[in-house]
């Protein structure tokens, strides 16, 4: 028998292995995601604080308006963002932003108050969970923001990104 058509079998079961194997993972992890155990645990310390949201992640899966006022903090540069500008003063800011998260899917509405709201945002197939505030800052005139992500080190721009199409969203309603 040709050792190279045996070595090209035996090559070809172990790719072919190697696939199922991806395949079970990517299963079980979707699997995972549809049970709701990629969900994470809502923060229970959320919310405004002297003046101050919660500080960014200590990785790289959060954003936030207030970022640099944690001198020392690790993702200080990486979570870094403009706050959002106000669209007549604090108050209607926030109901317009209200109106917008409504109308997108997948957003849930946890706490709406005059000057604060707070979301949560449910990725579509693996239903992880991002948090996300918003707070009327009438010191800066401005509403100062915060998104995470629960689970995982890194968010791959997701919560810049969600936060940026909000920014232009606001601007044009």
């Amino acid at each position: 028998m040709d050792t190279s058509f045996s070595q090209r079998r035996v090559d070809v079961q172990i790719i072919k292995w190697i696939g199922i194997g991806v395949a079970a993972i990517a299963a079980l992890a979707l699997l995972a995601g549809q049970l709701g155990l990629l969900k994470g645990t809502p923060p229970g310390d959320l919310g405004v604080r002297e003046g101050k949201l919660k500080k960014p992640s200590e990785t790289a899966n959060s954003v936030s308006s207030q970022a640099l006022l944690w001198p020392g903090h690790p993702q200080r540069e990486y979570a870094d963002i403009a706050p959002l500008a106000l669209r007549g003063d604090g108050p209607a800011t926030l109901a317009k932003l209200k109106n917008v998260l409504q109308s997108l899917p997948d957003v849930t509405l946890v706490d709406s108050r005059a000057d604060y709201l707070y979301v949560q945002f449910t990725t579509r197939v693996m239903k992880f969970v991002d948090d996300a505030e918003f707070w009327f800052d009438p010191a800066s005139g401005m509403i100062q923001l915060r998104s995470s992500s629960r689970v995982g080190s890194r968010d791959f721009g997701v919560n810049r990104q969600r936060i940026e199409a909000l920014r232009e969203r606001l601007a044009a309603s």
